[in-house]
């Protein structure tokens, strides 16, 4: 089911797994009305560059990519990257979706209802299981539920969740904040709620705690935090 959405593979595959090198949206299109990011296109395609040339997964019309970038990470510890991205059904919201060079391979749920987005933090092992954890803020203009998920054997668990937090103003067409590691492992870097405080967040032993790093005023504190500074 997941796999059908592979449309064309403009190279045939070989014996040896392609290595992704780079991950572009394409195919621009209004056929999704919510403008989330600042204007009223989405993305109809993903074009995925590997070591044996181009592959392009083209979406069914009640679809689209809802998303700023695909992101690369690799998730499974091959030395490889997958690709993470927004993919959203026109009637039930956005999921966070992983591709590979061979298709979709794992997605979480759609959030439920059409108009409802998410905004992706990063990827990182997050408390040191050896696993890969994903992060997203859940509807960041409504419910703002920092979420992480745990990608493992091909598959996607939700590890846990944390209300109150954001990363996402409507109308900007970039999403705030990251990931970053200033020697004692990664932490989550997103706005508080109000948009006043830049907070940083852990995954410890299941649960999420979060500490205040100084006022939020633009982007330059995220970057600031981003770079073991304090914003100000």
């Amino acid at each position: 089911m997941i796999r059908a959405l592979v449309a064309a593979a403009l190279v045939a595959t070989s014996a040896c797994a392609e290595k992704i090198n780079s991950a572009t949206y394409a195919a621009p299109t209004d056929r999704y009305a919510h403008g989330i990011l600042g204007d009223a296109i989405e993305w109809g395609e993903l074009r995925l560059q590997t070591d044996n040339g181009t592959r392009i997964f083209t979406l069914p019309p009640s679809r689209v990519f809802e998303d700023v970038a695909p992101r690369l990470a690799d998730l499974d510890g091959d030395g490889a990257p997958e690709v993470i991205v927004v993919e959203t059904l026109q009637t039930a919201g956005a999921q966070l979706a992983i591709y590979d060079e061979t298709g979709k391979i794992a997605a979480t749920p759609h959030i439920g209802r059409t108009n409802r987005w998410l905004a992706p933090i990063g990827a990182a092992d997050m408390d040191g299981d050896g696993t890969t954890e994903i992060a997203y803020i859940d509807r960041p203009h409504l419910a703002r539920i920092l979420r992480v998920w745990r990608f493992d054997n091909g598959r996607l668990s939700e590890v846990a969740s944390l209300s109150g937090l954001t990363n996402h103003r409507i109308g900007e067409r970039d999403i705030g904040g990251g990931i970053r590691d200033c020697g004692d492992g990664p932490e989550m870097i997103t706005a508080n709620a109000d948009w006043t405080r830049v907070m940083a967040t852990v995954l410890r032993n299941g649960q999420l705690s979060t500490r205040d790093l100084g006022p939020h005023r633009n982007r330059a504190s995220f970057s600031a935090a981003l770079a073991c500074r304090t914003p100000g």
